[in-house]
């Protein structure tokens, strides 16, 4: 960890990566898709590859500031926990000594979120996984992937975070808006929980939200004045994490208690969207994230969004 004038430096991030399965079949869940004769022949030298390029992404974020990686991570689009082991012993990120929370959510295609914290920093105390029941037109289940809660110390600080990776909008934005507005008062739902454990407690919220930050399931259901969007600025710059059909959006996103704006023994510094060369495709009609797929077209990329971080300083 980088010191300077007594002030320790960590950065915290999220990360979609894109249907990150490993090649066996799952009886249980819908990801034959994701097997070595399904539609992506996806057998063990493409999950390899994967693997390789997930971990090197993870291992820079924050590192040309600090020369360390994220203290703690959420991951969407994770498919087990094999994939989360394979992923801290890689070669990459073996030696940060990284650990992982994961729960199976009732998701049909076995795609969960997951948190993974370096064991020198971060210190889990609990972590609940919360459904969300969401019901279509004919009363008939959805099923999603989980909102999870880690309860922890980090440098010393008691902080809560919430990962998560909101009902996409595949069948139309509008359509699916009020799945998302759902998602967002379970988490205010959560929060106050947390409030009755912990007097102004220092929250992070992030995730895949498969909605911008002035869109009304963040806007007006999630954001409280106890809440920050550092997320807010970016998107009024037009700066985003992914692209559909041809325009950027901002739904990766990392919204914080406003305790961590004013002071305290952990303060926000800045906030920002991972980026390099490396994990982008800058030509062609697929330009912005370099993906792993193009439709069925294997590209053997990265995922289709970009990572987003915020760094942190420590007193």
């Amino acid at each position: 960890m980088a010191e300077t004038r007594q002030k320790k430096y960590f950065s915290v991030a999220f990360y979609n990566v894109e249907n990150f399965f490993d090649p066996d079949c799952n009886e249980l869940t819908l990801d034959t898709d994701y097997t070595p004769e399904g539609k992506f022949q996806w057998n063990e030298q493409r999950y390899r590859i994967k693997l390789q390029h997930i971990s090197r992404a993870i291992s820079q974020i924050g590192y040309e500031k600090i020369a360390a990686p994220p203290a703690f991570l959420g991951l969407a689009e994770i498919e087990n926990k094999k994939v989360l082991s394979d992923l801290v012993r890689s070669d990459y990120l073996e030696s940060y000594q990284y650990d992982f929370v994961h729960y199976e959510s009732p998701d049909v295609r076995g795609m969960d979120v997951a948190f993974i914290y370096q064991k020198n920093f971060f210190e889990p105390i609990y972590s609940v996984p919360y459904s969300l029941f969401l019901f279509d037109h004919e009363d008939v289940r959805d099923y999603t992937r989980d909102i999870l809660l880690i309860c922890g110390n980090c440098f010393g600080s008691r902080v809560y975070v919430i990962i998560n990776h909101w009902p996409s909008r595949s069948d139309g934005k509008n359509s699916t808006e009020v799945k998302r507005m759902h998602a967002a008062k379970t988490v205010q739902e959560i929060i106050s929980g947390i409030k009755k454990e912990t007097p102004d407690p220092v929250i992070f919220i992030i995730g895949d939200f498969n909605d911008n930050p002035k869109n009304k399931s963040i806007r007006n259901v999630l954001m409280t004045d106890e809440l920050v969007n550092p997320m807010t600025v970016m998107e009024e710059n037009g700066k985003g994490s992914l692209v559909h059909l041809g325009k950027w959006h901002l739904f990766d996103q990392l919204i914080l208690s406003r305790n961590l704006m004013d002071g305290g023994a952990i303060r926000f510094e800045s906030a920002g969207i991972f980026k390099p060369d490396s994990l982008q495709d800058k030509f062609g009609r697929h330009k912005g994230p370099l993906r792993t797929f193009a439709g069925k077209r294997y590209i053997g990329g990265y995922s289709d969004h970009f990572p987003v971080y915020a760094y942190f300083s420590v007193q």
